[in-house]
């Protein structure tokens, strides 16, 4: 080989390169005008549709009466009074484990509900897929069903063109405005806030959300669309790990459609499949992929493109199923009972549901047995103790009273471990019989100074466990926390 071809092929080399280098990092989005279908999964996603918007928009509105001078909104994160309210759970900041243990089972459910039936989570409930529906049923209302739109989309700009686009867009940012407002409904009571809102007298920060909710859902409700769910979203990627070969998804069947064709007046189904290549399937695909390719990372299992293939299969006499779930392995779904329990009760399934139900009771104990009233103590550590004149030893520690009830209550406090101490509470003035008393207002944390000091010869070492008793005077229950008294080196 010469010296110039060496160079030919070094230049060759260095120009793949700089093509590989320049190729842009996705796909440029081509527009999709998905076709609008008719059967069982599009009437179960308008159901779903209906009752999550219905959830998401109605929430805030509901009343949940809790009694007097409490928030009477059934869901409410009062931020400023540092609450969760759900109905009759009310959950503190030192509560939030509550809320890490639903997340904890959110996700859960979501894996049992991938290593059953695939992403049925993102062909039906994610928001991104509701509120694309959403737009979508504007879009058609407006401009039509496929084909209208695609040739709305190649006309020239006129009077009609330019109302029906003005039309879609104002409809559509109403709707990602009320999206934006129903949000910051869920962090103040929704009536009084809303008109707050009407007159401009809400806070600034109200507005923002607002506006980035807003901009948020009309961009991808409107213009990105699948590619949110193609490049922004980690679930595709993360799916795999969640499903096994039993795990159901929407299947086109190779043996039954293959070879397909169209089909020609008179022609029989010998000798051929029964896909007519109608591309019925690819243009009810929001996602704009085509299910005879296999399985792919775009497909959200929405199951449209089932839906517009048993409708050709209805028209053209043949079975319906040619596009239908089937499991990853290529198997048809289970049909006598012992089979479909058999499929059901998977490792993987019997896994996540054991650990769903492992976490849910441990939340549901937590709920029926939590107290509304505890105590925290935090001892003084510098200094460790000091020393009065009389020789006695005395320990300085802060408390914290917490009356989670909505009444106000009256607290008696106890020191269990010393002996004879002298207890002084920093500006409460309800002492008496030796016993210190506290009054908490509702849903309130009380905090105290407090001093205790006992006799010097009665420490027989230079730390003592003790015990803090909390009791409500009224109701005789109690709460305690441990701590301890130090005293010097003997």
């Amino acid at each position: 080989m010469s010296e110039n071809d060496n160079l030919n092929i070094d230049r060759h080399d260095v120009e793949a390169v700089n093509k590989k280098e320049n190729r842009p990092l996705y796909k440029k989005r081509e527009k999709i005008h998905p076709k609008r279908v008719k059967g069982t999964f599009r009437n179960l996603k308008w159901w779903i549709m209906l009752a999550t918007l219905s959830v998401y928009y109605v929430v805030p509105w509901i009343r949940w009466d809790r009694g007097p001078g409490i928030p009477d909104q059934a869901v409410l994160i009062d931020i400023p009074a540092r609450r969760f309210y759900f109905g009759f759970i009310e959950i503190w900041p030192q509560e939030v484990y509550y809320l890490t243990g639903l997340l904890i089972f959110s996700a859960f459910a979501l894996f049992l509900v991938t290593s059953l039936v695939g992403r049925a989570w993102c062909g039906y409930a994610c928001p991104q897929t509701v509120w694309t529906d959403l737009f979508l049923v504007v879009e058609r209302f407006i401009e039509g069903d496929r084909n209208k739109r695609i040739r709305l989309d190649r006309a020239s700009w006129s009077v009609s063109k330019i109302t029906k686009r003005v039309v879609k867009h104002v409809i559509w940012l109403l709707i990602s405005v009320a999206t934006g407002g129903a949000w910051v409904f869920y962090f103040a009571d929704a009536p009084t806030f809303f008109k707050d809102l009407v007159t401009l007298q809400a806070p600034f920060v109200a507005y923002a959300t607002i506006g980035v909710l807003t901009f948020m859902t009309y961009t991808f409700g409107g213009f990105m669309r699948e590619q949110v769910c193609t490049y922004m979203c980690p679930w595709p990627r993360i799916q795999g790990a969640m499903m096994d070969e039993g795990s159901l998804t929407v299947t086109y069947k190779e043996s039954r459609g293959e070879p397909r064709g169209p089909l020609h007046k008179g022609q029989t189904f010998e000798n051929r499949g029964d896909c007519v290549d109608c591309n019925a399937c690819v243009v009810a695909c929001p996602m704009g992929i085509d299910i005879r390719d296999g399985q792919q990372l775009e497909c959200i299992t929405c199951a449209l493109c089932i839906d517009a293939c048993d409708t050709i299969m209805g028209r053209i006499g043949r079975p319906r199923g040619l596009i239908g779930y089937a499991t990853v392995a290529g198997k048809e779904p289970p049909r006598d009972k012992k089979s479909i329990l058999k499929s059901i009760f998977r490792g993987r399934v019997i896994t996540y549901t054991a650990l769903m139900v492992a976490v849910g009771s441990i939340m549901l104990f937590g709920l029926i047995t939590r107290s509304d009233m505890s105590i925290n103590v935090l001892r003084d550590r510098n200094p460790l103790y000091v020393k009065l004149s009389d020789g006695s030893i005395r320990n300085g520690y802060t408390f914290k009273i917490l009356n989670k009830s909505h009444l106000r209550r009256t607290f008696m406090l106890g020191i269990k471990g010393l002996k004879d101490p002298d207890v002084t509470v920093v500006g409460n003035q309800n002492v008496g019989s030796g016993m210190n008393h506290f009054t908490v207002d509702h849903d309130r944390v009380q905090s105290y100074r407090l001093f205790i000091a006992v006799s010097g010869k009665s420490l027989a070492s230079p730390s003592r466990d003790i015990e803090f008793i909390l009791t409500d005077i009224n109701s005789g229950r109690t709460a305690t926390y441990d701590s301890v008294f130090r005293g010097p080196e003997k």
